[in-house]
C-alpha cells in the first residue's frame, strides 16, 4: 500500500480507499453484516480513507458504516462524507443553500458515530447552481472548518470544467480537494488534463471508480449504466480480450487508476470483504505494460466519451 497526502492538507491516505455507497445498497443487494466486515477487513488491512455520503441509499450508507465505525479506532482512518444531495422514500433531492449545509453535517455525525469529520465535500456539482455553492454552501462548510467541525473542505463533480469555474470564483484555501469519478479509467483518463492546474493551486486530487461503475468488469455494465451502447460494446471487446490473454479486465482496471503519482487516492466500493482483499492484491500487483496498450488501443474509438449523471 502506497500513501499520499491529499494536497496540502495534511491528511496521508492510502492509494487504495473505501467507497462506501455499496454500504446503501446502490449498486447490489446488501447483507448489512458482511458490509460492515468489508469495512473492518479494508481498515486492518491498510486502507486508511472511508468515503460515504448522505445520499447512498438516502441515508442509509452513514448509517451502516456508523455501526462499523463505533468499532474503530478513530485514529486508524480519515472520514470523508458530503453535502448537497440527499433523499427520502426513493426520491432523490438536492439542496444546496448553506443552512442544510450545516445541518447535514451534524446529522451525518450523528449517524456516522463520530465527532468531527476530515473531510466534508459538496456533491456533485453539476446539479448545483454553482454560484451559490461559490457564495453559500462552501462558506458555510469553511465556518465549520473554523469551529473544527470539519477539518477539511472540497468538492465533487463529474462535469470536470465546473471544477474550474468554483476554484477561480473563491477565495484561494476554501477548496482544498477535489473529487473526480469515472475520468481517470482505462476508457477515459480526462482528468490527467487537470493535474497541473489542481496541483498548481495546491489542490489534492482523489479518484473514484476504476470500474467506471461496473463498465469495466467481467460481469459488465449494469442495466441502468448511462454509458453510450458504443462504448459499452467497446468495454465488452475489451473485457473478452483480457481474458483471451489469460487476464481480468478488473486487475487492469484497478492497477491503472490507482497508481497515478498525481492521484492521492482512488475509491473503489464493495460490501465483499473478498474483494476489498482481492482489490488491494490487484493495486499492488505489476500489470503488463504490452497488455494495458493493447487494452487502451481497443477503447480508442469511444474514448473519453463520457455521460450525464442522473
Amino acid at each position: 500500500m502506497n500513501y499520499k497526502e491529499i494536497g496540502k492538507t495534511g491528511m496521508k491516505v492510502s492509494n487504495v480507499g473505501f467507497g462506501a455507497s455499496s454500504l446503501g445498497g446502490v449498486f447490489h443487494s446488501l447483507k448489512e453484516e458482511q458490509g460492515i466486515k468489508a469495512v473492518y477487513t479494508a481498515v486492518e488491512n491498510g486502507i486508511n480513507f472511508i468515503d460515504v455520503s448522505p445520499y447512498y441509499g438516502h441515508y442509509k450508507a452513514e448509517t451502516v458504516l456508523g455501526k462499523a465505525l463505533k468499532n474503530i479506532d478513530r485514529n486508524k482512518y480519515y472520514l470523508s462524507t458530503k453535502v448537497g444531495r440527499y433523499g427520502k422514500d426513493g426520491v432523490n433531492t438536492w439542496d444546496y443553500s448553506g443552512k442544510r449545509a450545516k445541518e447535514s453535517v451534524f446529522e451525518s455525525m450523528d449517524r456516522l458515530n463520530v465527532n468531527y469529520i476530515d473531510l466534508i465535500n459538496v456533491h456533485d456539482i453539476e446539479f448545483a447552481d454553482l454560484e451559490q455553492v461559490c457564495n453559500e454552501t462552501l462558506p458555510a462548510l469553511a465556518e465549520l472548518r473554523e469551529q473544527g467541525t470539519v477539518k477539511h473542505v472540497g468538492i465533487t463533480n463529474l462535469t470536470l470544467r465546473h471544477f474550474k469555474y468554483v476554484i477561480e470564483h473563491t477565495p484561494k484555501g476554501l477548496v482544498e480537494s477535489i473529487l473526480s469519478f469515472c475520468h481517470y479509467t482505462l476508457n477515459d483518463d480526462a482528468l490527467s488534463d487537470y493535474f497541473d492546474y489542481f496541483e498548481q493551486r495546491d489542490l489534492g486530487i482523489i479518484n473514484a471508480s476504476p470500474y467506471s461503475m461496473g463498465l469495466l468488469t467481467e460481469r459488465g455494465a449494469p442495466d441502468w449504466h448511462p454509458a453510450p451502447a458504443a462504448l459499452q460494446r467497446l468495454a465488452r471487446k475489451a473485457c473478452e480480450f483480457c481474458k483471451s490473454k489469460g487476464e481480468s479486465i478488473e486487475r487492469l482496471a484497478v492497477h491503472f487508476s490507482m497508481n497515478n503519482p498525481h492521484i492521492a487516492t482512488t475509491l473503489f466500493s464493495t460490501t465483499n470483504p473478498n474483494n476489498v482483499l482481492k482489490t488491494i492484491k490487484y493495486a499492488d500487483e505489476p500489470i503488463d505494460e504490452q497488455l494495458l496498450a493493447d487494452v487502451i488501443k481497443i477503447f480508442e474509438p469511444g474514448f473519453r466519451d463520457t455521460w450525464v449523471n442522473s
